[in-house]
């Protein structure tokens, strides 16, 4: 059977793919499909969705600095969105069950909170994939939904505790003695080189984590996930991540392919379902609100809201559990399901366009900001030359455009830290997203005669390229891109010049070594 829901996962994703949608839209229509085909899954699918989900929250931990949990934006705001989110979710399935909508909102008061507690949860596999598309997993908005997302898995790790009666072996007390080991973590990732040894130290590390979490009755992926932020410091955690990527990435579609083998909706269901579903609306708009009140700007408040606006799927974990003691049907675990699914691709489609749609509306949104929140813009002063993106490839083409026109060359940048970073090295830098439209309103693109965009995803160059648009910038655009269809892409757009930095990197070898023959 494991080439069967190989081949089907296969061809929904190249073919949603080829209509412009998120190949984990096909991942999940696939789990269903065979579902419904009566396909039994093999035990290798929960066996890869495991490894998945441990190595996504291993990744996540390598991109996270503890402090930003700390701050009250992060967890405050999740803490009062639960608590609000489950209040409000017991009146609305109350007053469902009154106006006789399903006979499935009929349930007690206890149900019917373990319901909202479910459906409070944002899914980490989701916004994560989003987050990592846009490369925006360490802008302002990314790292604010990242915290929260972490916050709520440690309100998981609780109710688990509590919902299985199960506490955790006194043992656990001695993980508090990671941070001594963290000198030895450190050795073993400098001495793992940049080969294959590297990427299987990370598997290392990311199941060994769970696993000690896991000896000792804890949650396994927390374990993964304190390791990662463990490391996240260390100077290899970049290259570590990308090793990782791929890896993560196929093992993930097990976890798509097996939310469809949960269970399979009626008609009935469906329409409960689709009742909840108009609920996202409301988790959207408890997210941005409270964002806002911890005087985060509208622009992130907007952007980490939308990106937390699904239904996790802890949420089936928690539904299994009720079923388990009782305290809930079965038909609700299949309901769940179902509205975590279809929240997943709702949510794909949504934060594709979350910058144009803030383009289009940021009066509205900034208009709820409270005072003093308003993200500030660095002006580039004497800018003719903007590279957009200073990581490797951004920084080598400052460095070479700016020996001849000094001050004119000015990197942009959306990580702060790497900002400041750059800033201590004497580079000429100012904070910015590339695909905000208030930062291209506020630099003023008048004199910019060159805009070099070095950034790391097709669908950010894309999205950059649509608010250079809108701000009715006149000069020339130059980008790299990493495949000669992504090359061809960008050309037709009116993109001047395309570096295709893997065909080309050749030339550029021979153009840098031409002149060893000239001395010859």
């Amino acid at each position: 059977m494991d080439f069967i829901w190989i081949l089907v996962a296969f061809l929904c994703g190249f073919i949603v793919k080829q209509l412009g949608m998120p190949p984990l839209v096909g991942y999940l229509a696939a789990g269903f499909g065979l579902h419904a085909a009566g396909v039994e899954p093999a035990e290798s699918l929960d066996t890869l969705a495991t490894m998945g989900i441990t190595l996504m929250l291993f990744t996540i931990g390598l991109k996270i600095n503890f402090k930003a949990l700390i701050k009250p934006e992060v967890w405050a705001s999740s803490a009062l969105h639960t608590g609000l989110w489950v209040g409000v979710l017991v009146a609305v399935l109350a007053m469902c069950g009154w106006l006789g909508i399903s006979h499935y909102f009929d349930v007690p008061l206890h149900t019917q909170a373990l319901i909202g507690f479910s459906l409070s949860f944002s899914s980490t596999v989701c916004v994560v994939k989003m987050l990592e598309e846009a490369s925006e997993l360490k802008v302002r908005h990314g790292k604010l939904a990242l915290g929260i997302l972490i916050i709520q898995d440690i309100v998981a790790v609780v109710f688990l505790v509590v919902s299985t009666g199960k506490l955790p072996s006194v043992w656990a007390l001695a993980l508090l003695g990671l941070w001594l080991v963290k000198p030895l973590l450190n050795q073993i990732l400098s001495r793992s080189g940049h080969g294959e040894i590297l990427s299987l130290s990370g598997f290392f590390l990311a199941l060994g984590g769970a696993e000690l979490f896991n000896l000792v009755d804890m949650k396994g992926d927390l374990g993964a996930l304190i390791i990662g932020m463990l490391l996240a410091s260390h100077s290899k955690a970049a290259e570590l991540y990308k090793s990782l990527m791929s890896f993560k990435d196929l093992f993930l579609i097990g976890f798509f392919l097996s939310i469809g083998f949960t269970a399979l909706p009626t008609l009935d269901m469906a329409l409960t379902a689709a009742v909840l579903m108009a609920l996202l609306a409301l988790k959207f708009l408890l997210f941005f609100f409270l964002l806002l009140m911890f005087h985060v700007s509208g622009r992130s408040a907007y952007l980490a809201a939308l990106a937390l606006t699904n239904f996790s799927e802890f949420g089936l974990i928690v539904a299994s559990l009720s079923v388990e003691n009782g305290w809930m049907s079965q038909d609700w675990l299949v309901i769940i399901a179902l509205v975590m699914s279809i929240s997943f691709i709702l949510s794909s489609f949504m934060y594709r366009k979350a910058h144009h749609y803030y383009a289009l509306y940021n009066v509205v949104i900034n208009r709820f900001e409270r005072k003093g929140a308003h993200q500030s813009f660095s002006r580039p002063v004497g800018a003719e030359v903007l590279v957009l993106g200073m990581g490797r490839v951004g920084k080598g083409a400052y460095s070479a455009l700016q020996p001849e026109y000094g001050d004119k060359v000015w990197g942009i940048e959306s990580d702060p830290e790497r900002v400041q970073a750059l800033k201590d090295q004497g580079f000429s830098i100012v904070l910015g997203d590339s695909d905000d439209m208030e930062f291209w309103q506020r630099v003023c693109t008048q004199n910019i005669r060159l805009v070099m965009l070095a950034l790391p995803s097709q669908q950010e160059i894309l999205s950059t390229l649509e608010m250079l648009k809108l701000a009715n910038y006149q000069g020339k655009v130059a980008t790299v891109a990493r495949y000669e269809d992504e090359r061809e892409q960008l050309l037709s757009l009116g993109v001047d010049v395309v570096f295709n930095y893997y065909a080309e990197v050749g030339s550029g070898f021979a153009a840098e070594s031409r002149h060893l023959l000239a001395a010859d």
